[in-house]
């Protein structure tokens, strides 16, 4: 997970598993959420005014996101999820996402999202904030083109 600028931890519940015996693939999404959302609030792109009325109202919609399993989880597991920005657009960014399993490393699934960012008083595309793509740039210790 060194590759992974944010990373979050989540203990495998046994309500997560499904008739197969194995995580349901429903749930990896909500653990790339959970990770996309730490990440976003680290970068000030998440948070209380974006969702006020008279404010700019700027923050993230997904526009896409995958994901690739790798191999099941079962439960008993604690995994350690991260996420990354691997580029920026004009008004959109990619980030890539990773489940491992927190004490051996065994990768489990791989997944990416598009992120548009969006002014949520009118639902229209804008450009990301300079004040966000310079803290992508300092998380990711790196400088988008």
């Amino acid at each position: 997970m060194n590759d992974f600028s944010v990373t979050v931890r989540f203990p495998i519940q046994w309500s997560d598993m499904d008739a197969f015996g194995h995580v349901n693939n429903a749930r990896y999404f909500t653990w790339f959420e959970a990770a996309r959302i730490a990440y976003m609030i680290r970068v000030g792109l998440v948070s209380p005014e974006m969702r006020k009325p008279e404010g700019e109202g700027v923050g993230p919609i997904v526009a896409a996101t995958n994901a690739e399993y790798l191999r099941p989880v079962v439960y008993p597991a604690e995994l350690v999820v991260g996420a990354r920005v691997t580029r920026i657009g004009t008004t959109s960014f990619t980030m890539e996402f990773a489940v491992e399993d927190a004490n051996s490393g065994v990768r489990y699934a791989r997944g990416g999202a598009v992120m548009v960012t969006l002014r949520y008083a009118d639902h229209q595309k804008v450009a990301v904030p300079d004040a966000v793509r310079a803290a992508i740039e300092l998380v990711e210790t790196r400088v988008f083109e």
